[in-house]
């Protein structure tokens, strides 16, 4: 199955005419996982026999022919809980954990007859931005096997943009589906925050985490979304909102949309290849009727010193409950219980889950937390409140996902600073609780590079709309990566 020349709508079109069962299909996947694994190490584990049976109890069932998920396979990022199937977060010490229930994501999309392929790659519990900190494997970029395919959710947009499978679920923290969406070439959405239950996601930090969808093309990620989507009594943070149909304005017509260029996202730090592809950009999108105009966001330049207070003081507290007693790994040579905690969690943590704890705690301990924790949480809400004037007059927010392209294998590892500002033109949307989609806008070196859309709380629909006539427009999402040699 070559999914460079299948949507969804096409795979589902095949369904319904016979021409190809759900059991071929999921056949097929599993072909395309073997010949590509090798290049780019996407996933963690694989579900081929539980995905084979419920393939065959599908095609028993019969196509469901207004169903267009119906027996669609897709990858999920490892920090999703799916019930009998390892979930490790990329962490040693959840290296062999088998939850006993489904995320509610998990639960929508086996109600819409998806079928999981397996488990993706990823930073260890989603705390960094090139899945090099997994504690299992690095994901190589689709496009270039010597740069990185982006992180946390580098093996869900690696495996997508392969070509291995047509779709698959990220979570975003402060990037962690825009950023490997625009290193890999893909459509990654972050959605608005409480749009999407995080009941059985394995948590970050609990203010900001989201899961949302990777496709090729904008369509097929509304779809998914569509399905995901809802309020959810598991989960107190999850919005009571009419989820719409994502696809129903799907049809290019953009006129008089207000459109916002920030001018913190085009100055200094932003590549000159990655300012002038949106600079086109913005050109097409005038092109097709909207009205652009620079504006000014001027706290998103804290960003990043406030995510990193907030995230971590989070992540202190969410992952205490990995202590060596519950689940998860246990140290052997221990004397006492305090030899458990330290000695389990030394030994199963990474460096990068180890220096986020660290920093989180600090952030929170008496004699601090006025001087940081506080002062983050202040700075947050005048992040939001720039956003909030922006929204006033305008539909959406246009700018980089990222300052540069996809960066090399080990090139920013041992400098933890520079790896967090390649998140700064995306953590105030998690800051924020904004949606937000990154989608390809240009090439630079046979190398992607992703154009981001903001909109409103709770408007992803605006967000599809424009994002589905810029790719309309353009080409840039029918490039693939060539596999046997670099592109």
């Amino acid at each position: 199955m070559d999914y460079f020349k299948y949507d969804l709508a096409a795979l589902h079109a095949l369904l319904v005419k016979k021409e190809l069962s759900v059991s071929d299909l999921v056949k097929e996947t599993f072909k395309s996982i073997e010949t590509r694994e090798a290049d780019v190490s996407a996933f963690v584990t694989l579900n081929e026999k539980q995905a084979l049976s419920q393939a065959a109890k599908l095609d028993q069932q019969g196509i469901a022919q207004d169903n267009v998920l119906f027996g669609i396979p897709l990858g999920i990022k490892d920090n999703i809980v799916t019930q009998d199937l390892k979930t490790t977060a990329a962490s040693r010490i959840l290296e062999n954990f088998k939850p006993i229930y489904n995320a509610t994501v998990m639960d929508k999309l086996n109600a819409a007859a998806m079928i999981t392929v397996g488990k993706t790659n990823m930073d260890e519990f989603a705390m960094g931005g090139s899945t090099e900190t997994s504690a299992f494997k690095i994901t190589k970029n689709a496009w270039d096997r010597t740069k990185v395919p982006g992180g946390s959710s580098g093996g869900s947009a690696a495996a997508v943009a392969a070509g291995e499978i047509v779709a698959s679920l990220g979570t975003d923290t402060g990037g962690s589906i825009r950023q490997p969406a625009s290193f890999n070439g893909i459509v990654g959405v972050k959605p608005t925050y409480g749009r999407v239950s995080r009941y059985g996601l394995i948590a970050f930090a609990s203010s900001l985490d989201q899961i949302g969808p990777l496709t090729r093309s904008v369509k097929d990620n509304a779809l998914i979304l569509n399905a995901i989507s809802g309020v959810d009594p598991h989960d107190s943070t999850s919005a009571a909102r009419e989820v719409p149909d994502f696809t129903a304005k799907l049809d290019g017509n953009i006129q008089k949309m207000r459109i916002a260029v920030p001018k913190e996202y085009m100055g200094e730090g932003i590549a000159p290849e990655v300012r002038a592809a949106i600079k086109k950009a913005i050109t097409t999108f005038e092109k097709l009727g909207a009205v652009v105009d620079e504006v000014s966001l001027p706290h998103s330049q804290y960003g990043i010193p406030v995510y990193y207070i907030i995230a971590s003081s989070e992540a202190s507290s969410n992952l205490q409950r990995f202590d060596g007693i519950r689940y998860g790994f246990r140290a052997q040579d221990v004397k006492n219980l305090e030899d458990v905690y330290v000695k389990s969690r030394s030994a199963g943590f990474g460096d990068e889950v180890k220096r986020r704890i660290m920093l989180g705690t600090f952030s929170l301990s008496a004699g601090t937390y006025d001087a940081f924790f506080k002062k983050a949480a202040q700075v947050r809400t005048l992040i939001c409140r720039d956003f909030a004037r922006v929204f006033a007059d305008y539909d959406l927010i246009l700018g980089p996902t990222t300052p540069t392209p996809a960066f090399g294998l080990g090139e920013d590892t041992k400098d933890p600073v520079t790896m967090y500002m390649n998140d700064i033109l995306t953590v105030p949307v998690n800051l924020a609780g904004l949606p937000g989609m990154s989608l390809p806008a240009g090439f630079t070196n046979g190398l992607p590079i992703g154009m981001q859309l903001i909109a409103n709380h709770f408007d992803e629909e605006t967000m599809y709309r424009a994002g589905y006539a810029f790719e309309q427009a353009t080409d840039y999402h029918k490039e693939v990566p060539t596999f046997g040699g670099q592109n």
